[in-house]
């Protein structure tokens, strides 16, 4: 079932092209992922989704509602965490809750999502006086003090050291297994690979793919490196001509070989029939930020 649809999105800032017709659909129970770089659109693009920013062109249904027209039913099934979101310092983590459970007709159990997030001992804590990871889990408390069917998370990790980062990226993982389709903003390539089953790459408020991360590799064949040690005599040139082969060079007695598709099959294969051992063998598998790299041509975060 196709929760979210967006089509044909457009949204200027004076001179300024944000979003430039932007197509995309998010499946029920995913983890959706909205990748790129800082100014690429990213934000824009669920603003608009959540219904906080109006589209200058295209259209958007989130389970068959205008975000804009029908923003009182879409707060019933959709818990939004926006990257600038802030509370008054001197408001408590108890009244934060509180106050957005009034919000809604049905509540979840907020106590209960406190425990669950790490935060019940923090009920009286000033938000000001929170870390930033403490900071980044209430905001995920409040967007799923709604019972929502669906949950945007911008730029979730942005700040937060490593350990907090991949804390909050199993919480990420919980709230999808609950039931709750979530669409996630981010520029960190190594958070899109963990958690996301596909991503939209944006660029310059363009799409430039839509697939799954191990596609989007895949759909651009950045080179992949195998290093060993050879136990025996091969030429540069039997290298050279195997299949995915592009460049073959000697450092230090090891043998660097770069390439795309099989070259792994090939050469293992070649070196057996040799019966050449490869010793010290590592391979560097082209990854995320390097099919990034290539779609983009811009350096991956």
């Amino acid at each position: 079932m196709t929760v979210i649809e967006v089509n044909g999105l457009g949204k200027r800032y004076g001179d300024h092209v944000a979003v430039d017709e932007v197509s995309f659909s998010v499946a029920e129970g995913e983890i959706f992922g909205v990748l790129g770089p800082n100014g690429a659109g990213k934000t824009t693009t669920v603003e608009c989704i959540a219904g906080l920013r109006v589209p200058d062109s295209g259209t958007i249904r989130v389970l068959g509602l205008d975000p804009w027209r029908d923003d009182a039913a879409l707060r019933r099934v959709l818990g939004v965490q926006l990257q600038d979101s802030r509370l008054p310092e001197r408001m408590t983590v108890g009244e934060a809750v509180a106050l957005h459970a009034s919000f809604h007709p049905d509540p979840a159990d907020g106590d209960a999502l406190l425990e669950r997030l790490g935060l019940a001992r923090m009920r009286g804590t000033r938000f000001g006086a929170l870390s930033g990871g403490q900071q980044q889990r209430l905001a995920i408390v409040l967007a799923l003090i709604g019972r929502p069917r669906i949950a945007v998370l911008d730029e979730l990790t942005t700040g937060l050291d490593p350990q907090s980062r991949r804390s909050t990226w199993e919480l990420v993982e919980q709230i999808r297994a609950d039931g709750v389709t979530i669409v996630l903003v981010t520029h960190f390539m190594e958070e899109a690979e963990r958690l996301c089953d596909r991503l939209a790459l944006l660029d310059a408020g363009r799409v430039v793919a839509i697939d799954t991360p191990s596609g989007l590799v895949e759909r651009a064949r950045p080179p992949q490196v195998i290093r060993f040690r050879p136990s025996g005599p091969v030429s540069d040139g039997v290298l050279r001509a195997l299949p995915g082969v592009t460049a073959v060079a000697r450092r230090h007695g090891l043998v660097e070989i770069t390439g795309t598709g099989d070259v792994l099959a090939a050469v293992t294969a070649e070196l057996a029939q040799r019966r050449i051992v490869a010793a010290e063998l590592r391979i560097t598998q082209a990854r995320l930020d390097d099919a990034f790299v290539a779609l983009t041509g811009k350096a991956a975060r």
